[in-house]
């Protein structure tokens, strides 16, 4: 009985590459590497209602006083800074995944918003803005009376 060799010219080019890139990457890793000290953009969450939409933005460990929200031209921009925590040495850190810095998110709104009646309530670590909407542009139920025309004699 004859036992056949499957033929895999490309077997193992994968597992080759992983090791190139593992390579790379750690070479130019540094231990002093600030990058989770610089910009991040916060997760938002947006979704319509009949009356107003809603953002909602994670924003942990965001200082109230350190979120702006402002509308300008239709555009709806959400700055603010997480800080660094300074009360522990950056020595005594082994991990530090989470992002620092300041962070800016900007929106374009429809013109069915109202823009001067925005609220803001920012609550466990999530901001959560209510934009609503214009009376105009709130959907609206037309009565309609159905009358039958009697045509027959």
């Amino acid at each position: 009985m004859a036992t056949f060799a499957r033929l895999e010219p490309f077997h193992g080019i994968s597992s080759l590459q992983n090791h190139f890139n593992r390579l790379f990457n750690e070479s130019f890793r540094t231990p002093s590497d600030k990058s989770a000290l610089t910009t991040w953009a916060p997760a938002v969450d947006i979704y319509e209602t009949p009356n107003e939409l809603v953002v909602k933005a994670d924003l942990p460990d965001v200082n109230e006083k350190d979120i702006d929200v402002r509308v300008e031209n239709n555009l709806l921009t959400i700055r603010g800074e997480r800080k660094f925590e300074k009360s522990v040495s950056e020595e005594n850190y082994l991990r530090v995944e989470r992002t620092y810095g300041s962070f800016s998110r900007s929106f374009s709104l429809p013109n069915t918003v109202n823009a001067e009646a925005i609220g803001a309530e920012y609550k466990n670590g999530v901001l959560t803005l209510t934009l609503p909407k214009r009376d105009e542009s709130k959907p609206r139920q037309v009565k309609v009376n159905v009358t039958s025309a009697s045509g027959s004699k």
